[in-house]
């Protein structure tokens, strides 16, 4: 990799909100899942990605999300417990015509059923799309 192509993924990791100390918990890790993506976001927060089997209270999720990998909405309440009142989830999917894609409309719809609300998405690594969820406010 170069180094602007390294500068390129350190500047996309970080735009995800993420600092140093922050506690990040992984879900649907896989071998498709970018690498160079997990170490950046690794860098950045100063400690390794914590696997779905943990039972620590974290400061965000991520999930790694395919179209074949079941009920998104079953998933988003699972992980829903490992957040801080505030915590965020970032579902990373594959984008557009790779394997495994999910129109952004699926996570639309699965959002409010499990409590949260999208609100923003980005192109989060080589391969992988992200949006961002967070807790509906109650009115």
């Amino acid at each position: 990799m170069s180094e602007a192509d390294a500068v390129a993924d350190v500047t996309t990791a970080s735009r995800l909100g993420f600092k140093d100390g922050d506690l990040i918990q992984e879900f649907g890790y896989d071998e498709d899942v970018d690498f160079d993506f997990r170490a950046d976001i690794e860098e950045i927060t100063g400690s390794e990605l914590l696997d779905e089997d943990e039972q620590e209270v974290v400061d965000a999720v991520i999930l790694w999300w395919r179209d074949e990998d079941g009920d998104l909405v079953d998933a988003l309440v699972d992980v829903l417990p490992a957040l801080e009142g505030d915590g965020v989830v970032w579902i990373l999917t594959p984008k557009s015509g790779r394997d495994g894609y999910v129109a952004p409309a699926d996570i639309q719809h699965a959002a409010p059923t499990a409590g949260l609300h999208c609100t923003s998405t980005l192109s989060a690594a080589k391969d992988w799309s992200g949006t961002r969820l967070v807790f509906r406010k109650k009115k």
